[in-house]
């Protein structure tokens, strides 16, 4: 079992609580508080867990710009008040910035016994084998 520091706890917690009120902002029709709370409560949650300077240098890497210019960028349009267009930001800069977790997040979850199942029906397995012959296509040229 992975051991916790009190810091990651609360930085896990915050982050759960940060998903949860996007989710719901995005439920109740974009709804600009619940996105700003969301979204301040996922990027604090994110730096207690990880620390401040890890959480810094993941976000300003130098081939990571974009997708950071992105995510920021759509945080903060959130916070001035434009929710539909700053959450498109977001999520965009999001899929960006986490990619390269995707693989690892997706085998995760063929571990786990109902839904492994689901991802290994057969429409379901074909569109992650066709996305991995496009993710080798984009990284191999």
């Amino acid at each position: 079992m992975i051991s916790l520091t009190d810091t990651q706890k609360i930085g896990m917690g915050l982050t759960g609580f940060g998903v949860f009120f996007l989710f719901f902002g995005m439920l109740l029709f974009f709804d600009k508080a619940l996105l700003a709370i969301g979204n301040v409560l996922f990027v604090a949650g994110l730096a207690f867990v990880i620390g401040l300077e890890r959480t810094f240098r993941f976000f300003f890497q130098k081939h990571k710009v974009k997708a950071t210019a992105f995510f920021l960028g759509g945080v903060f349009v959130v916070l001035v008040g434009w929710p539909l267009i700053g959450m498109v930001l977001e999520i965009y800069g999001f899929f960006l910035l986490f990619r390269g977790f995707f693989p690892v997040v997706i085998g995760f979850i063929r571990r786990v016994p109902v839904l492994g199942s689901i991802l290994n029906l057969h429409g379901i397995s074909s569109v992650r084998s066709h996305s991995n012959d496009w993710q080798e296509t984009a990284v191999h040229g």
